[in-house]
């Protein structure tokens, strides 16, 4: 279940999110780059969809056709802790702490 990115409350997509749609706990937009699963910071425009149209506020409602709400950290397979990934490679390496 995705979260808004201002509080952390978690919101129920039952469709798809709409363009004015609003996070029940702070009132915040839930239709914002921040909260799409496409969102990449490291991606050209912060975006991994190629098509989509630039957005210049992340935290803002945009019109967006490609956002897809985001889903928690552990079911994208992305890792919630810069430890746990650097343990991994370390691991891969056979790496041995000093």
């Amino acid at each position: 279940m995705p979260s808004c990115q201002a509080c952390g409350l978690a919101f129920e997509v039952r469709e798809r999110v709409g363009f004015r749609d609003e996070c029940e706990g702070c009132g915040a937009d839930l239709h914002v780059c921040l909260n799409c699963d496409f969102h990449d910071p490291g991606a050209h425009n912060q975006c991994r969809e190629s098509q989509a149209d630039p957005v210049a506020e992340k935290d803002r409602a945009n019109r967006c056709e490609w956002f897809r709400a985001t889903r928690p950290a552990g079911a994208r397979g992305v890792d919630s802790k810069p430890d746990d990934a650097r343990a991994k490679l370390d691991a891969l390496f056979k790496k041995q702490k000093p």
